[in-house]
């Protein structure tokens, strides 16, 4: 629900109730993960998309029906070999799908609450073990205790109940997992949680100021990476060079060993070196492969590479840390043009992202095209 708020605000201002269609499970090769959502107003007018199209005609007459019902369900979709009007997934996987009816009035419609915008995670019901509880979900706000929210959740539930699920629900939001929690037996707090996490934006540096990081600085936008570029050269950091990116006049490896000590660097960080000079590449590489960033590339020709090596090795840099280093950048797709390069440059950046991927052509290869991500599913929490 959280990454269709604001549809879900527009198609309540209309003074009808809607619908949220979520995807809860996913198992196999599906189009989207757990947490996309498509919101369905009463006139039947559709925001967002589950599959890209095997199933929301499905989805729509469904969410229709909940509406009519006033009553949430949970229904399953797959492929069907035997019925070939069935409403399946051509891809062949299947997914689970709760329908949220919201009326006008008992839903809390407006801008997503501060804390929702900040981090962008949220916690609900979809049972509530029988009791009645908040369609929406409930912010987890950073410094409030996780027990205070899922009280909002489980009102019927004891202190001890609510401690002992927010100790075993609140690493999982910390990991950023999005997927159902079952609940245990305990009285109060029985039923199934939907962990929505929204984290901020993947974090890409671009060392040196050039069209190369001009051109990933463009791609990175699309991506939804929040980007910066880093150069000491006050004659190359002109901003409007680069207007998808935060632009910043400082030797690249001072910034780095900044951004690490902030805790900004993590695994989900992008750093791209796409300067040859030496005095600015070792020092920045090595603060770079000093780091959490989950992915360190630089350019340059396969002798420049071994010359970087030699150097950071000189410089105190460890094997296990230099066996991190993507050199020369990118996959091999012929690329020639800076946006070229940065094409070649994302595609390694996504296999990178995703262990399983192999990086070949999908024509050449078998089994899931879409590969499940690490699923959260059934896990007894309470």
């Amino acid at each position: 629900m959280l990454d269709r708020w604001d549809d879900v605000v527009n198609a309540l201002a209309l003074g009808a109730p809607c619908a949220v269609a979520t995807v809860i499970r996913t198992s196999g090769s599906v189009p989207r993960p757990a947490g996309t959502s498509m919101v369905v107003a009463g006139s039947g007018e559709v925001w967002g998309s589950l599959t890209g199209g095997c199933v929301e005609a499905a989805v729509l007459e469904s969410s229709l029906e909940a509406i009519a019902a006033g009553r949430p369900r949970t229904e399953s979709f797959g492929y069907s070999d035997g019925d070939a009007l069935a409403a399946g997934l051509s891809c062949g996987g299947s997914l689970e799908v709760h329908l949220q009816p919201l009326q006008p009035g008992t839903f809390l419609p407006g801008p997503a609450p501060a804390a929702l915008l900040r981090r962008l995670d949220g916690v609900r019901t979809l049972d509530g073990g029988g009791e009645p509880v908040p369609a929406q979900p409930v912010p987890v706000q950073p410094g409030v205790p996780l027990a205070a929210a899922l009280h909002t959740l489980f009102p019927a539930a004891a202190p001890a109940d609510l401690s002992r699920l927010a100790s075993r629900v609140e690493p999982l939001l910390d990991a950023g997992h999005t997927g159902v929690v079952t609940g245990g037996e305990s009285r109060g707090c029985a039923g199934e949680l939907f962990l929505e996490c929204r984290a901020e934006s993947p974090r890409l540096y671009l060392l040196g100021a050039n069209d190369y990081s001009a051109a990933l600085s463009r791609m990175g936008a699309v991506l939804g990476y929040r980007t910066t570029v880093v150069d000491a050269r006050p004659a190359f950091t002109n901003p409007h060079r680069f207007p998808d990116a935060d632009v910043v006049i400082q030797w690249p490896h001072e910034l780095l060993r900044a951004e690490h000590l902030a805790g900004r660097l993590d695994a989900r960080s992008v750093v791209c070196l796409t300067s040859h000079d030496a005095k600015f590449d070792i020092p920045a590489l090595a603060a770079a492969l000093d780091s959490a960033a989950g992915y360190v590339g630089a350019m340059g020709s396969r002798r420049t590479h071994q010359r970087r090596l030699n150097e950071l090795r000189a410089a105190g840099v460890a094997e296990p840390a230099l066996a991190r280093l993507h050199s020369p950048i990118g996959l091999d797709i012929g690329a020639h043009t800076p946006e070229e390069v940065a094409l070649s440059v994302f595609a390694e950046v996504t296999a990178a992202r995703h262990s399983g991927s192999t990086g070949l052509p999908l024509s050449g290869l078998s089994g899931p095209i879409h590969a499940s991500p690490r699923p959260l599913n059934h896990l007894t929490v309470c």
